[in-house]
């Protein structure tokens, strides 16, 4: 254990080094600046979008033809429920213990860094989306399929073919870390220390009940995943506003700690360590791009599944995603973090959000954080399970769906009892080694990324979406 903790310690230390970031920001920035920050200024719309999707209009051709089922041949999943199935895996355990790790490695500061990884980060999940309907498939049983390898193989050409399977490889792979082992996991330590409940019971229980959506696919994943997400996540950002509540006087300084150390190295304090300006960078970026997951190219392979021909309308709502987890649900707990002052005490983690939650709401605070782990990490691991199924598709077949499936759920209680560092430096070392292959994809698709969107805010007739008829 120790010799591979300290291979994968050596290739994460590149890995998300200056290159990476470079890469995460320079093509957020590019697609920002390529789009006319487009993605900022039209917010609002993405919103209307999302809740005019929460149910598909049929088509005109649907309208004269309502036995031909149209519908069915445009995707799986409502729009709605293909942006609440991305959510399901990005609001997990990285709003919760990532936020907290972030801050406790590289300061408030970190927290801006996270800020600005989103910001530039919904042009680049504008653009994933985007391409993953432009390029889609349907495979050998009807069903859509789509996401970075997909739109290398049909959008680059088959010279390029061996990226999308890089790609495929390191995310059937990652999604063994960042959606499965660390979730259950965090889950596990944050049910012993709260409730006493032993790791191996609580891996057990998540298997069982993952186990029970994830064989079903992705209808009964995007299913549970529109109820449980918006339910789970409203409930969150109101218990984390109750916390503000009480420690209101010490907002504005949260603000001040945060904008301040963004660029500026901060001292060791009681029990922090202190953090260089580089440290809040580098663990706001890494922290922010595993919450929200904008440039790693898991999302895209969800909204490829949603029931629409047009992939502008489906970018619009996708590049939410990074707003609500990022903007929204982890600036809740970093205000919780910082509003308090158990962070200096030096502790990290889902602990340290727990503990935060606690001094302002004392005897109840660390159960709501244990709780809203559990569900975030479950939905987590539904979505996912998607993705890495898609990824094992694309490289082995759809034979090869029902094996990954029941080798994903058998993992989970294995992460429970497993070392969190050891978890912690895996996913993050498979997270940057899949955003490479999309990173490059998504800056040589731009042009076709800029195009669509400029043709369908002039409001031309935009349906490039038909779905490609033939199976990896």
């Amino acid at each position: 254990m120790e010799t591979l903790t300290s291979l994968l310690g050596a290739i994460n230390g590149v890995v998300w080094g200056p290159i990476m970031l470079v890469l995460l920001l320079g093509v957020g920035i590019y697609l920002q600046i390529g789009l006319k920050l487009m993605p900022i200024r039209k917010l609002g719309v993405g919103f209307k979008l999302m809740w005019q999707g929460r149910a598909p209009k049929p088509s005109q051709a649907e309208a004269d033809q309502a036995s031909s089922d149209k519908a069915d041949k445009d995707g799986e999943i409502s729009p709605f429920d293909a942006l609440m199935t991305a959510l399901s895996a990005t609001i997990g355990t990285g709003n919760i213990a990532g936020v907290a790790t972030a801050i406790a490695l590289g300061g408030p500061g970190a927290v801006f860094w996270m800020w600005i990884t989103a910001l530039v980060g919904m042009a680049t999940k504008f653009a994933e989306a985007v391409l993953a309907v432009r390029y889609r498939e349907t495979d050998s049983t009807g069903y859509h399929v789509g996401g970075p390898m997909f739109y290398i193989k049909n959008g680059l050409g088959k010279k390029w073919l061996w990226l999308g399977g890089l790609f495929s490889f390191f995310g059937a792979i990652a999604a063994f870390g960042i959606g499965n082992t660390v979730q259950s996991n965090s889950v596990a330590d944050a049910m012993d220390s709260t409730f006493g409940v032993p790791h191996w019971l609580t891996g057990v229980i998540i298997m069982v009940l993952a186990g029970a959506v994830i064989l079903g696919g992705i209808k009964r994943i995007a299913k549970v995943a529109g109820k449980l997400v918006p339910i789970m996540g409203i409930a969150y950002v109101i218990a984390g506003l109750l916390v503000l509540i009480v420690n209101a006087s010490q907002i504005g300084e949260a603000f001040g700690l945060i904008f301040y150390y963004a660029f500026n190295p901060m001292a060791a304090a009681g029990g922090f360590a202190g953090a260089a300006v580089m440290a809040a960078i580098r663990f706001g970026v890494a922290r922010g791009i595993f919450s929200n997951e904008a440039g790693l190219g898991s999302a895209p392979i969800a909204h490829a599944a949603a029931q629409t021909k047009n992939p502008v309308r489906q970018g619009l709502i996708a590049m939410l995603g990074t707003f609500i987890d990022t903007i929204i649900v982890c600036t809740i707990t970093a205000l919780v973090i910082l509003t308090s002052t158990v962070w200096i005490d030096g502790e990290a983690g889902a602990s340290l959000t727990a503990l935060s939650f606690d001094a302002a709401l004392p005897g109840f605070g660390n159960q709501i954080v244990a709780v809203a782990l559990a569900v975030f990490a479950f939905t987590t691991i539904l979505g996912w399970s998607f993705y890495g199924e898609k990824c094992c598709q694309f490289l082995f077949g759809t034979r090869s769906i029902m094996l990954y499936r029941v080798l994903f759920v058998l993992a989970i209680p294995l992460g429970a009892i497993a070392q969190l560092g050891f978890i912690w430096l895996m996913a993050d070392t498979f997270n940057a080694m899949m955003a490479i292959p999309n990173l490059i994809a998504l800056a040589l698709l731009s042009p076709v990324v800029f195009k669509l969107t400029r043709d369908y805010f002039a409001g031309k007739d935009v349906l490039p979406g038909e779905a490609l008829d033939h199976d990896k």
